[in-house]
């Protein structure tokens, strides 16, 4: 007769033991060096958007205050910062990346060369650079980082836009010639801290300018047009404001949640010898559709062309 005890009691042990040889295995395995829980990370220019994501990393506990550091302009700007935020906030970029292994670039575009040539005592390829200067290649911030070296810095360019204010940002990230897949989705944990992320080849990068980056602005004006014409009928301002608003909100949810094309939904609104289908003629005939797709095509134009040069 089989003791059904002693039969728990042995696979209790098993079990113990097995717990306690994984835990071992663990302690003892070499550190991830992808690990964003083990990451030091620098934000070089914590202006406007390195200043969004920092408040971002530290709100939603994707790093600790210890893991970061800040650099600004200014002492006293920097001695703010850091008091206001509880991270290490200097004024001197090539110290604040010395024990970086992630390190942002959130200087303006004709800065980035200048800085990167500063950096280059500290920078070799074990670190990742993740810049958010528009328009500046990752090929140009290989070379400018590591010049002429066989093996290039890792190197991903990011494109957010502004509503990452808000947690409601969409960021574009896409890889130099060296960067491993897991080093895309560091950044693309990082940036998620700020709204959604997307996955892109560098050659769609000017385009995503002229749409995502560009484009609050292009809905700014639509949605200001909405509550001047709601003034127009009879609305008071703040009403007619918050109409156009939560218009323009909501229509984005609908596309988003649901999946549907635009189109489809559109169509939803639209009866037959309506009000909406007399107010879309007269979209089409002012040429509204035309002028945004004409916005976005000189948006991007314009962004190849600081690109360029």
């Amino acid at each position: 007769m089989t003791d059904h005890k002693t039969d728990r009691k042995t696979e209790a042990k098993v079990e113990v033991k097995t717990a306690a040889e994984a835990k071992a295995a663990a302690k003892s395995a070499p550190p991830n060096p992808y690990d964003l829980k083990r990451a030091k990370v620098a934000v070089l220019g914590a202006g406007k958007m390195g200043g969004i994501l920092l408040q971002a990393f530290l709100k939603q506990n994707i790093l600790r205050p210890d893991q970061l550091v800040a650099t600004v302009a200014h002492p006293d700007r920097a001695l703010a910062l850091s008091a206001q935020w509880g991270i290490e906030v200097t004024t001197d970029n090539l110290a604040a990346v010395r024990d970086a292994n992630i390190i942002l670039l959130g200087v303006k575009p004709f800065q980035v060369a200048d800085l990167l040539a500063t950096l280059r005592p500290a920078l070799d390829p074990s670190r990742l650079l993740i810049s958010f200067a528009a328009s500046v290649r990752t090929s140009a911030i290989e070379e400018a980082a590591i010049p002429g070296s066989p093996k290039p810095i890792p190197v991903i360019r990011a494109m957010p836009n502004t509503p990452s204010m808000l947690g409601a940002g969409i960021t574009a990230l896409c890889s130099g010639s060296n960067v491993a897949p897991q080093q895309i989705q560091q950044a693309t944990a990082l940036f998620e801290a700020v709204g959604r992320t997307v996955i892109v080849d560098e050659k769609h990068m000017d385009a995503v300018t002229g749409l995502s980056a560009s484009g609050p602005a292009f809905i700014y004006i639509i949605l200001e047009s909405l509550a001047e014409a709601g003034v127009k009928v009879g609305l008071p301002r703040d009403i007619a404001t918050l109409l156009a608003a939560q218009t323009t909100l909501g229509s984005a949810r609908m596309v988003l949640d649901t999946g549907y094309h635009p189109a489809l939904l559109k169509d939803a609104v639209t009866t037959p010898a309506g009000c909406t289908i007399d107010g879309i003629l007269e979209l089409e005939e002012g040429g509204l559709r035309v002028t945004l797709i004409k916005a976005v095509m000189r948006a991007a134009q314009r962004a190849k062309e600081l690109a360029n040069g």
